[in-house]
């Protein structure tokens, strides 16, 4: 059975996760360290202590659940499973180049503190804010926003029946008011920026900068890509990729597709909560769906996987 690991994006963190697999494996203790080094604070203390307020701040949610994502997949490793495949959502394709041996650990690390820190600057300075349409079409969302005063556009195409928009603050505002006049469902998101837009030009700009002096490797499996919606085979200018993926849409629909095409069957989201499972779920017919991000999520997951 062809086995594919997604790695959990922003937005899914949540107080204690990750605690429950940290205490349970040896290896978590290298990663906690680590990334505290690189970091400069305790992750396994901010696992443990931050409120829900304090983990949605980008500067600590993005090492976070990278942290959670790296702990869940050294829990299934040290279990039996491999994979064939590896894919991310945003910031979970940090954690899939580790998986797939682009970025050693070290690297990883520095890339997610530089990458959070030029967000959280970047999202400061523009006053951005993002909404997820729920059940509209790509043409119909393409004619709202089109229509509006400012800058939105879509940045996250999550499902078939959930894409999220961003841009101005009250450019999303606007359509928000026409997709409920239209009777289409809109969550606007706890975010003050537009993730996924060129209104993260500067962060994407700066954190290229960074990146130039990092050495990228080819990767061990399959790496699917949020930039293309599909397998990447290019990675000889990773620094320019991951740039261009800050202020690019997340063509997340695309991505699962083209893994079922290339005969992934079991999908394995490692990190916290469960989002990426339910977008397989709504995504795709006749596979596997599972999430591991604690102790209990584990088993079910192996008893599935090597039932």
């Amino acid at each position: 059975m062809k086995t594919a690991f997604l790695f959990s994006g922003q937005g899914s963190q949540y107080p204690q996760m990750g605690v429950e697999l940290a205490q349970k494996y040896q290896s978590s203790a290298q990663i906690l360290q680590c990334g505290s080094d690189i970091m400069g604070f305790n992750l396994m203390k901010k696992l443990k202590e931050s409120t829900a307020e304090e983990l949605a701040q980008t500067r600590l949610s993005q090492p976070a659940i990278f942290t959670v994502s790296l702990l869940a997949l050294h829990a299934v490793r040290e279990n039996g499973i491999a994979c064939d495949a590896v894919a991310g959502h945003s910031l979970g394709e940090y954690a899939a180049m580790v998986a797939a041996g682009v970025l050693p650990l070290e690297d990883a690390f520095m890339a997610i503190k530089w990458r959070s820190e030029a967000m959280a600057k970047a999202a400061e300075n523009s006053k951005g804010a993002m909404a997820a349409v729920i059940g509209a079409s790509d043409e119909e969302i393409e004619q709202v926003l089109s229509s509006v005063s400012g800058f939105a556009a879509p940045a996250n195409y999550n499902s078939p029946v959930q894409t999220v928009i961003a841009g101005e603050a009250a450019a999303i505002d606007e359509a928000i008011a026409k997709f409920g006049e239209m009777k289409k469902r809109c969550v606007k998101l706890a975010v003050s920026a537009a993730f996924h837009t060129k209104l993260m030009q500067p962060a994407a700009d700066e954190f290229r900068e960074k990146l130039i002096c990092t050495t990228f490797s080819d990767p061990s499996c399959a790496f699917y890509s949020n930039l293309y919606g599909k397998k990447l085979d290019d990675f000889s200018d990773m620094p320019g990729y991951l740039a261009k993926h800050i202020c690019s849409p997340v063509r997340f629909v695309d991505e699962l597709n083209a893994m079922q095409a290339d005969g992934i069957e079991a999908f394995v989201e490692l990190g916290p909560n469960k989002v990426l499972t339910g977008l397989v779920k709504k995504t795709l017919k006749d596979v596997i769906s599972v999430n591991v991000e604690n102790n209990e999520t584990l088993e079910k997951a192996l008893a599935v996987l090597k039932g």
